[in-house]
């Protein structure tokens, strides 16, 4: 059965209301989690090109507002949902006077939201849950991977490339590569080695550093391909490491094993 599921992108900072939140709506919608900054916000959505943006209002009043004007004024075919206390949303009732924008007061049930993100969509909420119900008993989980790239039209590849076997999120710097795995861990990494400000080799660090994460695999990717620069990846200890532009099958070979490996590992 294939059912062909909404894209939502849920802007928010990282708390265990936005967790639940992304956890119930992975159920029945493709979820991408993205921070209120609107620089990450304009990217993220030329990448995910979502149906429907969710915007949690916790901490309203570190958001930054621009991105309420961005989404009116450049995006105003996707509709925006937004969740806040009406103190966290006053700051925004101008915009919830458009159609595209709609808010709903918290505290509230993701059973509610859902029926929401469906009545924007313009879908049946019954009919979405039966779908999701069914393709629930068929799939036997797919692994989480990120993929972590400065350069947008490479994380549109990549993603076109796995999306068919794995769960693919994505992130464009190391920054938000650390927020995504935060809220939702991967089972596996694939990092640009050759990024701005935060290369790949400190974000690997970073990802090291904190015991939450240490042990989640990471293959690199590189579009340098000379002796010096793959023998400074190779001292980093990589699960892998992939030369750019990656040849599908043979990336999807090299996932799998790290993938099989590091179960075996854990195991023993």
């Amino acid at each position: 059965m294939v059912i062909v599921r909404k894209k939502i992108l849920l802007i928010g900072k990282l708390n265990v209301v936005v967790n639940e939140t992304n956890k119930f709506l992975s159920q029945f919608f493709h979820v991408q989690l993205c921070s209120e900054n609107a620089g990450v916000l304009e990217g993220m959505l030329k990448i995910v090109n979502p149906d429907l943006v969710l915007i949690s209002l916790i901490g309203a009043y570190d958001i930054d507002t621009s991105i309420f004007f961005m989404l009116h004024d450049q995006y105003a075919h996707i509709p925006v949902l937004t969740i806040g206390t009406k103190e966290e949303s006053s700051a925004f009732f101008k915009y919830y006077e458009e159609s595209q924008f709609e808010n709903l007061i918290r505290p509230v049930e993701n059973t509610v939201i859902l029926e929401a993100a469906c009545r924007k969509l313009g879908l049946d909420r019954k009919k979405v849950e039966k779908d999701a119900e069914e393709e629930r008993k068929e799939n036997t989980g797919k692994k989480r991977i990120l993929v972590v790239d400065d350069n947008g039209t490479a994380l549109r590849t990549m993603k076109a490339m796995l999306e068919e076997y794995y769960d693919v999120a994505v992130a464009i710097s190391g920054a938000q590569a650390m927020t995504s795995i935060g809220k939702k861990r991967p089972d596996l990494i694939l990092l640009d080695y050759e990024m701005p400000v935060c290369d790949g080799k400190m974000t690997l660090e970073m990802i090291r550093a904190d015991d939450d994460m240490k042990d989640i695999p990471v293959i690199f990717l590189t579009a340098i391909n000379d002796r010096a620069n793959i023998e400074a990846v190779l001292k980093l200890k990589p699960a892998g490491y992939f030369l750019k532009p990656a040849v599908k099958d043979m990336l999807l070979a090299e996932i799998d094993k790290v993938l099989n490996g590091a179960s075996v590992a854990a195991k023993s």
